[in-house]
């Protein structure tokens, strides 16, 4: 059975009752080149609301919003931009807000910065308990869950973006979707916020780091195009 493994960050304020968290990611200048394109499709669905589909060459994202009464995927998330989650997610005041988790608040990077994104480090995933639960549940950015997708949470990147994954233990990679936060420290495993990425279940089979639960990886932004 795998166990969900929850570094600690560097803590630089006190304020308010909350902990001001660095983020302890690498933006290499001149690390992405070049971009992308994806084919964006749209749907309208049968129960309300617009399904969109992204093709980026042979890898498959589709996007929903979720319904408002789905519980977050990371329900430890208190605040982001100091207002209730669902709140923040209704006003789209989520890319690079800052949020606050078990009272450490965390500031994800600019937009220009997280274009030169590029981190060596352990990916986990997550998701997999979702899998058999009526409904579903909500990304940090409102989205629809879904676990055999190509999906990410990342502590400090704007949502959503594109990366690319590559498994350094065995030279797969794919490209995500980040549009969740994590991983994050818990009781039980405490380590598990070192980590710098999750991924979705169907993104860990891809990499081949399914039945491992983790795997050293390079993650570097993807600048993606639509047409």
């Amino acid at each position: 059975m795998r166990l969900r493994l929850c570094p600690p960050a560097v803590l630089l304020l006190l304020s308010a009752g909350c902990v001001l968290v660095s983020a302890p990611y690498k933006v290499t200048k001149g690390a992405v080149e070049g971009s992308v394109w994806a084919v964006k499709t749209s749907y309208t669905l049968t129960a309300g609301g617009t399904k969109i589909i992204y093709r980026i060459g042979k890898f498959t994202y589709e996007v929903v919003k979720a319904p408002r009464d789905w519980p977050l995927t990371h329900r430890d998330i208190r605040e982001i931009d100091g207002l209730p989650v669902k709140e923040a997610i209704r006003l789209g005041r989520v890319k690079d807000s800052p949020y606050t988790v078990h009272g450490k608040r965390y500031v994800p990077m600019s937009a220009e910065k997280a274009g030169h994104y590029r981190e060596v480090g352990v990916a986990s995933w997550y998701g997999y308990e979702t899998k058999h639960r009526k409904g579903g549940y909500m990304t940090a950015d409102g989205e629809v869950f879904d676990p055999s997708g190509l999906t990410a949470a990342h502590k400090y990147l704007p949502l959503p973006m594109y990366v690319r994954v590559l498994n350094l233990e065995n030279g797969r990679s794919v490209i995500v979707r980040v549009n969740d936060r994590g991983p994050f420290p818990c009781k039980e495993n405490p380590g598990a916020g070192k980590r710098i990425i999750d991924l979705s279940m169907g993104a860990a089979k891809k990499l081949g780091m399914y039945e491992q639960g983790t795997t050293l990886v390079k993650v570097e932004a993807v600048r993606v195009r639509v047409r």
